[in-house]
């Protein structure tokens, strides 16, 4: 693996572990820390530069929605706040 695909999967590595402490329910940031982790693992072996650049692609997807589920839940408790 090219290094700049190696710097690639691990910032989205450590950007996706950042997104999973606050992730809500119980035993959630665990669980979903614990997720992560077991699906780098699983492709841990992936040598196709084409593939490792589709997992990317759909971690930085999945990253985009657990954001939109933050924002949600911040305007959501705000809203109640206000009302």
């Amino acid at each position: 693996m090219s290094s700049e695909l190696k710097s690639k999967v691990v910032g989205l590595y450590k950007h996706l572990q950042y997104l999973g402490r606050e992730f809500p329910g119980p035993n959630g940031p665990e669980k979903i820390r614990q997720q992560i982790r077991d699906a780098f693992l699983k492709n841990k072996y992936e040598a196709d530069p084409k593939k490792i650049m589709a997992l990317v692609a759909h971690g930085r997807y999945v990253a985009k929605e657990v954001e939109a589920l933050y924002s949600l839940k911040k305007y959501r408790a705000m809203k109640r706040y206000y009302d």
